[in-house]
């Protein structure tokens, strides 16, 4: 059986395009009331990774989640929002903060909906997730297209990840700190929560080193809408030049039989995906392309092809995000004098998960190559 999503062109994040283009992409697929019934609670999950402003790229736009609470609203829904922001050394980044500067806190004031946070949790199978789950009938998954230095793209699967508890995720990070380990966690995760809808902000988009500073906005100028989150990852596979397969959560999402991967059996409408896959390729994080060699291979050289945090100096603000966000307590403050300190790597506790890079507000936190790799090119 096909899975059917939508491509929409959208230049703009002002709201009266923004709301027009989502109804259009859900139109497309049947319209809201196909996947979500009038008068029901609804949790939105947008991507707020972090304190930042909308230009960044590295949230959510608010003005997407408007756009969808409004037509949410057409149906007479009870409306949340909310979403579990990274937690560093056990510690969740200040929530209200996020909320303020994402522009997200705005946007449910002026629409007077419920901005929630993921305080409560319970264990479903072996998944500690919030309770927003049991009290919502449906999630609507509002992803951002972005590279992922660990799971190369994060959208509808990897956004996912932000409904487990906020103590719970530095311990998946630890214990899963091999790609293959941490993406068969997110596929549990997506198992579990099954959004009814998943709109994808692909408008400004991110690519090089994301999700988070690092990276480089990337404008698209699309919105991506469907309920099978697999076949809509593998769309954006396809856009980043990639094959949909070539993202393991793709990959191990097939397999269980919970989306589609198999472009020949994704009905696309709206645009056609040709002539929306860029011209410049699209940059990829530094560390894909180790996953490109075959297995024998990396089995082989692995010892010698690696890669691993690098502070940048001029950049670095010595705020200790990084400190915190190390699963493996591999990075601390070394202090010269007085007055001058810098950021130290342990790179024999260090497991290349780059949660260091991700949590850094200030892009100061690089891929370091080993010279193996840099010798073949990767």
């Amino acid at each position: 059986m096909n899975s059917r999503i939508s491509i929409v062109k959208c230049n703009s994040y002002a709201p009266d395009i923004i709301e027009e283009k989502l109804r259009k992409a859900i139109n497309l697929i049947g319209g809201i009331e196909k996947f979500i019934k009038p008068q029901s609670k609804v949790l939105l999950k947008p991507n707020l990774l972090m304190a930042i402003e909308p230009e960044s790229a590295v949230d959510t736009h608010p003005e997407v989640v408007r756009g969808v609470i409004k037509i949410l609203k057409e149906i007479n829904c009870k409306i949340f929002v909310g979403d579990g922001p990274s937690a560093w050394g056990g510690e969740m980044e200040n929530v209200d903060e996020v909320y303020r500067r994402s522009g997200i806190r705005q946007v449910c004031e002026e629409e007077g909906v419920e901005l929630v946070k993921f305080e409560n949790n319970r264990w479903r199978r072996r998944l500690l997730l919030t309770t927003w789950l049991d009290h919502c009938e449906y999630v609507v998954n509002l992803p951002k297209f972005k590279t992922h230095d660990f799971t190369i793209l994060t959208a509808a699967i990897k956004n996912l990840f932000g409904l487990v508890a906020a103590r719970y995720k530095m311990q998946l990070h630890k214990e899963y700190f091999k790609p293959q380990d941490f993406s068969r966690v997110l596929v549990d995760i997506y198992e579990e929560v099954r959004p009814a809808l998943t709109i994808v902000d692909a408008i400004v988009a991110m690519e090089g080193d994301g999700p988070a500073t690092s990276g480089k906005p990337r404008k698209l100028n699309l919105l991506l809408a469907g309920s099978d989150g697999v076949a809509i990852d593998s769309v954006l596979a396809l856009i980043m030049g990639l094959r949909p397969k070539d993202i393991l959560t793709n990959k191990l999402a097939a397999a269980r039989g919970l989306g589609i991967a198999d472009i020949e059996h994704i009905n696309i409408l709206g645009e056609k995906l040709e002539e929306i896959i860029p011209d410049r390729p699209f940059q990829l994080p530094a560390i894909s392309m180790i996953r490109k060699i075959p297995l024998p291979l990396v089995n082989l050289a692995k010892k010698f092809i690696k890669y691993y945090p690098l502070i940048i100096d001029n950049n670095c603000l010595r705020c200790g995000s990084c400190i915190k966000a190390c699963p493996k307590q591999a990075i601390s403050m070394e202090f010269l004098s007085e007055y001058n300190s810098r950021i130290k790597f342990d790179y024999q506790k260090c497991i290349s998960c780059f949660c260091c890079q991700e949590a850094c507000p200030h892009s100061a936190i690089k891929v370091k190559k080993s010279l193996l790799a840099k010798i073949v090119g990767l």
